[in-house]
C-alpha cells in the first residue's frame, strides 16, 4: 500500500494551517475528506503526522521530520508537472531551425531573437549548412525547419512563403556606384562579380543571370570556393562587385558599402520560405509557425494538409 501525492498536499495545507478545517476551506475540499486522507496517510507511514485536539492540530515529532520531507517531494512534483504541461503546449522542450543564409541582421535573425524572447525555456538551435543537408535534416530529425532562400521544390515537405528582403550591391568603396543611395540592375551590366560557390550563391548567380540577360549584357561572374565572409572581406582588392541579401549586410568589412538594388518595379527583393514535416509532432514547431504566422500577418495553418507538396514546383522565384 502506498500513499499518492494528494495525501502529501492534504497533509502539508494541514500543516500550514494548523487545522483540518482551515486547510479543508484553502483547498476548497470537504474537512471530512482532508481528514479521512491523512488517515490514510498515517496508516500508509505507520505512525501519527498530527495530535488532534478540539482547538486544532499540531505536528508530532515523526510528523514534522516527516513534512520536511515531503515538501521538496510536493514541489518537485509540482514542477514536473509544470515542464511537462509546458512542453505540450510548446512553450518548453527543443527547437531547431536550420538555414542557410547569414543571420547578421535580417528578419531571420530578428524573428530568432525575438522567439528566444518570448519562450525562455524552449531550448533553441540554429543550424546552418546547404540545402541540401537541411531538408534531409527535416526528414532524420536533425531539424524542425529549413528557412531557405527562394520557393524551390518541395520534396514531399510542407512549404510557405514567409518574408521577402532586399538585394543588396556589395561594392568597393572607390566604385562610382558606391556614392549613389540606390543602384538599379542597368547600372550593373559592366560590372565583373564575384560570388560564393555554395549556398546561396548559386541562387544569387541564376538571378544576376537572369536580370543581366534582360538587359542586354554578358555576366561576368566568378565563383569562389570560398565562404560569403571570404568574398566581402576581399571584395576591395579584386575591383569585383558582389551581390548579397538584406540578411548579409549585418557585418561591416573594410572599404566595402553595401547600396540597394532597384528594378523597373522598385527594390529587388528574393523571398524566403519555411519547410518542415506535416508530421511532425513537436509543439514548439507548431509555436514557432504560429509567432511567424502572427510576426508576419501571414495566412497559412500550421497544421493544414499543403496540396503543394506532392507536386515539386518548376524553381527558385527571386525578384
Amino acid at each position: 500500500m502506498a500513499f499518492d501525492i494528494r495525501q502529501l498536499r492534504f497533509a502539508l495545507a494541514a500543516a500550514d494551517h494548523g487545522s483540518f478545517y482551515r486547510a479543508a476551506r484553502a483547498l476548497g475540499i470537504g474537512q471530512s475528506t482532508l481528514s479521512r486522507n491523512v488517515l490514510r496517510l498515517e496508516r500508509v507511514v505507520g505512525a501519527e503526522l498530527f495530535n488532534r485536539s478540539r482547538s486544532g492540530i499540531t505536528m508530532t515529532a515523526a510528523g514534522a521530520r516527516f513534512i520536511r520531507s515531503a515538501r521538496p517531494m510536493v514541489a518537485s512534483a509540482d514542477r514536473m508537472v509544470a515542464t511537462t504541461r509546458a512542453a505540450g503546449q510548446g512553450r518548453a522542450g527543443s527547437l531547431v531551425v536550420g538555414h542557410n543564409n547569414s543571420i547578421s541582421a535580417g528578419n531571420l535573425r530578428a524573428t530568432m531573437l525575438a522567439w528566444q524572447e518570448d519562450n525562455p525555456y524552449v531550448d533553441f538551435e540554429s543550424v546552418e549548412t546547404d540545402r541540401c543537408a537541411l531538408l534531409a535534416g527535416l526528414d532524420s530529425g536533425g531539424n524542425d525547419i529549413a528557412v531557405l532562400m527562394g520557393e524551390a521544390g518541395h520534396n514531399g515537405f510542407r512549404r510557405e512563403t514567409f518574408w521577402s528582403e532586399r538585394v543588396l550591391a556589395a561594392l568597393p568603396a572607390e566604385n562610382p556606384l558606391a556614392s549613389r543611395e540606390v543602384v538599379h540592375w542597368t547600372d550593373l551590366r559592366s560590372e565583373r562579380f564575384v560570388l560564393p560557390a555554395g549556398d546561396h550563391g548559386a541562387d544569387l548567380r541564376d538571378m544576376l543571370l537572369g536580370r543581366l540577360a534582360m538587359s542586354g549584357a554578358p555576366a561576368d561572374i566568378l565563383m569562389k570556393q570560398t565562404s560569403r565572409e571570404t568574398v566581402l572581406s576581399l571584395l576591395g582588392a579584386g575591383g569585383r562587385v558582389s551581390i548579397v541579401c538584406e540578411g548579409s549586410t549585418g557585418v561591416r568589412y573594410p572599404e566595402v558599402v553595401y547600396r540597394p538594388v532597384h528594378g523597373e518595379q522598385g527594390p529587388a527583393l528574393v523571398v524566403y520560405s519555411g519547410y518542415w514535416r506535416n508530421d511532425n509532432s513537436n509543439p514548439a514547431l507548431k509555436r514557432f509557425l504560429a509567432f511567424v504566422r502572427h510576426r508576419f500577418a501571414l495566412s497559412f495553418e500550421p497544421g493544414a494538409v499543403d496540396p503543394r507538396a506532392d507536386s515539386p514546383s518548376s524553381g527558385d522565384q527571386l525578384s
